[in-house]
Parts: structure tokens; C-alpha cells; sequence
């Protein structure tokens, strides 16, 4: 029987906490946004571009315009798909949440335009693998800064420790060469971000 509807008496306190509890979490279930959608699309798009970068630089496999060309690719698709989820997380909030989503949403837009812009402006002046490496560290710097800051505005820590960890191996693959920086952001950052999508997703499920 539904506690709720015996009007026998009234409730207890520890019932009462119950409720509100299970309702907190449908809240934050209803409002957080799918942490898949969230993570797993940069994960693939990490997994599939930077294991093309690395093919290119540890075994000459494809090109390396073919290798950015599909890296570039994935994470456009993999932001449009972060948009989605985080346009269906804050459709649901009015107010000052409301307009921090938007203008977090306008940040990923403008600072991928300003990577874009630096980088067509300063490949020319690079040799080839300098390139690949110029164009695969300052999108992912990008996205490590994002990740942070949008853990510290919803005050979400693994987001924010997704954010750091990409930092990190974001520095230690650019002093160590593009061949190291492809490997670490292909399993370190696609596969990290697939695990807790995943992850998330049973979490929030169970």
C-alpha cells in the first residue's frame, strides 16, 4: 500500500524524509540532462579522431589533413549533440540558470571559432606534424577549459575533474610530441569520457 494514501495517521518524521529525498533525486534526474549524451559523443569523437591522428603519426596509416579532417568532424557532431542535451536540461529552468546555459552554450560556440581562426592563420608557418599538433592542443585546451568552468558554474565535480584530467594530459602530450598527445587524449580522454558517461548513466538509473 501506498503510504501516502493510508490516511490511518499521519506521517512519520523518517517517512517524510523518504519523500523528500526520492523527490530531490527525480529532480535532479529531470533536470540534469542525460549524462551520456553529455559525455559518450566527445568520447567517440576523442576515440575515432585522435586514434586517426595517431595511426597517421605512429604508422603513416592516412594522412594527416585526413586524420584532422575526421577529429575536427567528430567533436562538431559531438558538440551539436552536448548542445542538444544541455538545450533539453535548460529548457526545463527559468531565470538565472536558464541564462547561464545559454551563455555557456554561446562560449563553446565563440571559442571553437577563435581555434579555427588561430589555427588556419598559424598552420602555414608549421611544418605538417607541428600542424596536426597545433590544431589537436588548442581544441582540446578549449574543451579541458570549458569543462571546468562549466563544473565550477553547476558545481558538478566530476565534470569539473574531467575537465582537469583533459588539462593535464592535454600539457603532457604537447611536450612530449604528437605521436604521445594523440595516444593519451585517444584512450585517456576518449575512453575516460565513455567510462563516465556510462558510468552516470547506471548511476543514475539505479
Amino acid at each position: 500500500m501506498n503510504r501516502l494514501e493510508d490516511d490511518d495517521g499521519p506521517l512519520t518524521p523518517e517517512e517524510t524524509l523518504r519523500i523528500i529525498e526520492e523527490q530531490q533525486r527525480s529532480t535532479v534526474r529531470r533536470l540534469g540532462g542525460d549524462p551520456l549524451l553529455l559525455h559518450a559523443p566527445w568520447g567517440l569523437a576523442w576515440l575515432t579522431g585522435f586514434g586517426a591522428l595517431f595511426a597517421h603519426y605512429a604508422y603513416g596509416a592516412i594522412s594527416s589533413n585526413t586524420a584532422i579532417t575526421v577529429l575536427f568532424a567528430g567533436m562538431m557532431l559531438a558538440m551539436a549533440a552536448s548542445a542538444y542535451g544541455q538545450s533539453k536540461m535548460v529548457g526545463r529552468v527559468r531565470g538565472q540558470s536558464s541564462q547561464r546555459g545559454m551563455m555557456y552554450g554561446l562560449a563553446w560556440a565563440f571559442g571553437y571559432a577563435s581555434v579555427i581562426a588561430i589555427d588556419v592563420r598559424l598552420s602555414p608557418l608549421l611544418p605538417p606534424e607541428e600542424t596536426g599538433l597545433l590544431w589537436a592542443v588548442t581544441s582540446m585546451a578549449l574543451v579541458a577549459a570549458l569543462y571546468v568552468a562549466g563544473g565550477a558554474i553547476w558545481r558538478d565535480w566530476t565534470m569539473f575533474f574531467l575537465g582537469t584530467g583533459l588539462a593535464v594530459f592535454n600539457l603532457v602530450g604537447a611536450v612530449a610530441g604528437p605521436t604521445v598527445h594523440a595516444l593519451l587524449m585517444c584512450v585517456g580522454g576518449g575512453g575516460g569520457f565513455l567510462v563516465v558517461g556510462v558510468a552516470r548513466r547506471l548511476r543514475r538509473a539505479a
